[in-house]
């Protein structure tokens, strides 16, 4: 039996945890707290950081592991990479790992490859404002350098919010550092990718909803893309010249990408499957690929069968735009009757505190379902949230 190593055991790692063990694989997983939702379901528990990656490597040669992943976070990304090194296992490289989660590593790995991205300038200290403060054109977004889900993402209007901007990404990063960028305007999608032995296969590229400015929060998805076929292959083209850039040779990578009136260029990437259920729930629903099968069959030095297997519209809505604090949650029995909804999901009860949307943490809940067509499976979405009530106080 294959021993699988899975770091994380959080609701992002639930899927890769229940998909493991269906394989009939040996499970552990590794996460600071034993009282994770995926601990239960492992063979093995390890209590260690997800980030700490000679407490990673140790765990790993501890449980003698033929693999060892995670899913849809960018966190272990380096612990992963550093234990998957010094135990001769299927991943990516520690200086890939560094580039798929520092963006001003990844941008500049863009801009020496040629990757078309914004421009940009990276800010550690007072003085590296000071050298730059003049070339600032507006609008503009300021975003931490490591961190994810939109958090201390914000749009720039003009000098005046500079330096209260830069302060709110540095508080909402681990190191400090910022990221001042163009602000791109168009029809913003991701590409999901599988990499298997350095060939980069596109599997799906998702329509993107936010919450537009100031922060840019995903409120939703859709698959497959709306846009034309032109648009598609350009940016089908871009994502596996970013995959590539960074050094991506094994396993998943989710691109983000803007569409402008200039053509496609780069947001950021991951080196990891897409969170916010587009891998997976919205690419299994649309094409029949599945995602965190092959994922973990990568790590393990498998060759996964990633053909799509159908051609359908899959859809995800957040429910959100309400605060104060939950007294009463109605109609999600009306929602999980209708045809073509696949989950119903709530992430707040009755009691929390809600607020405005401002990163993807403040978000209530989400509906997905399955259609025929992407725009079906939009308008179910849609027409199905119009049941869910929520009232707050």
């Amino acid at each position: 039996m294959k021993r699988l190593l899975i770091i994380g055991a959080s609701i992002l790692q639930l899927p890769a945890i229940l998909k493991a063990k269906e394989m009939g694989l040996y499970v552990g997983v590794a996460d600071f707290n034993p009282h994770a939702i995926g601990v239960s379901h492992a063979d093995e528990y390890f209590n260690v950081s997800t980030i700490d990656e000679e407490g990673v490597y140790r765990a790993g040669r501890e449980f003698k592991a033929d693999g060892i992943v995670t899913l849809a976070t960018d966190m272990p990304m380096r612990a992963v990479a550093y234990a998957t090194h010094k135990l001769g296992l299927v991943g990516i490289s520690y200086d890939t790992a560094i580039k798929a989660t520092d963006k001003g590593e990844m941008i500049k790995a863009f801009e020496v490859a040629g990757v078309e991205h914004p421009w940009y300038y990276i800010l550690h200290t007072p003085e590296d404002l000071k050298k730059v403060v003049s070339e600032i054109t507006y609008p503009c977004i300021s975003k931490p350098v490591d961190n994810a889900g939109s958090r201390g993402v914000v749009l720039i209007e003009s000098s005046k919010d500079l330096e209260n901007a830069i302060q709110y990404s540095s508080l909402n990063g681990r190191n400090g550092g910022v990221i001042i960028e163009e602000y791109l305007k168009g029809s913003e999608v991701s590409v999901e990718v599988m990499v298997v032995n350095e060939d980069v296969h596109i599997l799906q590229v998702t329509d993107k909803l936010t919450t537009g400015s100031p922060h840019f929060v995903e409120m939703g998805h859709s698959q497959p893309s709306l846009l034309d076929y032109k648009d598609i292959r350009a940016i089908k083209d871009l994502a596996k010249r970013a995959v590539n850039s960074i050094g991506i040779n094994h396993g998943p990578a989710h691109v983000e990408i803007m569409l402008t009136d200039q053509g496609p260029k780069m947001i950021e990437l991951g080196a990891r499957m897409g969170g916010d259920c587009i891998t997976t729930h919205l690419v299994p629903l649309s094409t029949g690929i599945d995602m965190v099968k092959a994922t973990i069959q990568i790590a393990l030095g498998e060759c996964p069968s990633i053909a799509p297997r159908f051609d359908k519209g899959a859809a995800i809505r957040y429910i959100g735009e309400t605060n104060g604090v939950i007294e009463n949650i109605s109609g999600i029995d009306k929602v999980n009757s209708i045809n073509g909804i696949e989950h119903v999901v709530l992430t707040k009860a009755v009691g929390d505190v809600v607020n405005r949307i401002s990163s993807s943490v403040d978000r209530i809940g989400y509906v997905i379902s399955q259609a025929d067509t992407a725009q079906a499976a939009i308008d179910l979405c849609e027409n199905a949230m119009k049941h869910i009530v929520i009232t707050t106080k």
